[in-house]
C-alpha cells in the first residue's frame, strides 16, 4: 500500500509543491522504494485520484498530465476540470503531479511512467480495467505523453514490487496542442530549456524529438491543435500524426483554425468545445468505451 496523504496549496504547481485537487492523493513512490534523487514524501511526485467506484464493472482510466512548459503545472483547466469531465464520461481519472524545473529529464518521464504502473498495479482497488489505461497531456504535458508513448518498457516480471512488474506503455494517448519537438524550426525551445537545462548533453534534445521515435508499437493517438496557436505550433501535432500514419499506428487528428494556446476543454467556445465529444467518439471507435 502506498502512503496516503491529502495535498494542499495553490492551483499553480511548481517543482516540489502540491495543490488542492479536492480529491485524495498518494505519493507516486513509496518512501522506502523511492529513487535516490527523491527526498521526503512531500517533495515526491503524486497522483490525485478520481476513481469511479460506483460502476459495477471495471472502467477505462486516463492519467492526466497538465501543461506548463516543464516549469509549472496548469492544474486547473488542464487538470481538475479535465478529471471531473472524464468522470462524467464513465472514465476514471488520475492527475499526475510530475516534477518540473529545476528537475531535469528523465525525472518527469519517470514520474509519468510510474503513474501508469501504479494505476495498473492498483486497478482492482480503483475499479479500473488494466488493459484500458491511457494518458492525456496538454502542451508540455503532451510532450511528456509522446515521450511515454515512444520510450516505454514492459515492466520487470521478476520484481518483488507489484508496481515495477507493470508495463509503462499506455493503451492509448491523447495529445492536446502538444509539444513534440524541443528544437527549431517548430519545436518549443522554452520547454526544452526547462527540461534539459542550458547546456544539455549532445543529442539529448534530438532523442526527445518524439516524432522521430515512432514505431509500429507506439500506442494509438488522438491529437488536437489549432493553426492560430502562437505558443506551440500545430506543426508539432501534424509531424507526430504523420509519423504515426507512416508506422501504421491508428491515429485521429483535429486541427482547428481558431484557438489560442491553452484552451483546455474549450469551454464557452462553439468550435474548440467540440474536441471532447470527438475524443469520446474516438474511444468508442477504439472499443475503449462500449
Amino acid at each position: 500500500m502506498l502512503p496516503l496523504f491529502l495535498l494542499m496549496t495553490t492551483a499553480f504547481l511548481a517543482a516540489g509543491q502540491s495543490f488542492d485537487s479536492g480529491a485524495p492523493a498518494i505519493a507516486l513512490y513509496e518512501e522506502a522504494m523511492a529513487p535516490a534523487h527523491i527526498s521526503g514524501a512531500m517533495n515526491a511526485p503524486a497522483l490525485h485520484l478520481f476513481p469511479l467506484h460506483e460502476s459495477k464493472k471495471p472502467v477505462p482510466a486516463v492519467v492526466v498530465c497538465p501543461g506548463g512548459g516543464y516549469g509549472g503545472l496548469a492544474t486547473g483547466h488542464e487538470g481538475m476540470e479535465v478529471a471531473r469531465w472524464l468522470n462524467g464520461q464513465g472514465i476514471a481519472a488520475f492527475i499526475c503531479q510530475y516534477r518540473v524545473e529545476p528537475s531535469r529529464h528523465p525525472v518527469p518521464l519517470q514520474d509519468a511512467q510510474q503513474a501508469l504502473r501504479v494505476v495498473r498495479a492498483r486497478a482492482e482497488e480503483w475499479n479500473v480495467d488494466p488493459v484500458r489505461v491511457g494518458i492525456l497531456g496538454f502542451s508540455a504535458g503532451g510532450h511528456l505523453v509522446s515521450t511515454v508513448a515512444t520510450h516505454f518498457d514492459g515492466g520487470d516480471p521478476d520484481s518483488a514490487d507489484p508496481v515495477k512488474r507493470q508495463s509503462s506503455r499506455p493503451d492509448f494517448t491523447v495529445l492536446i496542442y502538444p509539444v513534440i519537438s524541443l528544437l527549431p524550426p517548430f519545436g518549443h525551445v522554452g520547454s526544452g530549456k526547462n527540461l534539459l537545462g542550458d547546456n544539455p548533453e549532445p543529442g539529448l534534445a534530438e532523442s526527445l524529438q518524439n516524432d522521430q521515435h515512432v514505431t509500429k508499437d507506439t500506442p494509438p493517438a488522438f491529437l488536437v491543435a489549432s493553426t492560430a496557436d502562437t505558443g506551440v505550433s500545430a506543426e508539432n501535432s501534424i509531424t507526430y500524426y504523420l509519423a504515426l500514419h507512416r508506422a501504421g499506428v491508428p491515429a485521429e487528428m483535429h486541427v482547428y483554425e481558431p484557438g489560442p494556446h491553452g484552451f483546455g476543454l474549450g469551454k464557452g467556445d462553439p468550435v474548440l468545445s467540440t474536441w471532447p465529444d470527438l475524443f469520446i467518439k474516438w474511444l468508442h471507435t477504439r472499443a475503449v468505451l462500449p
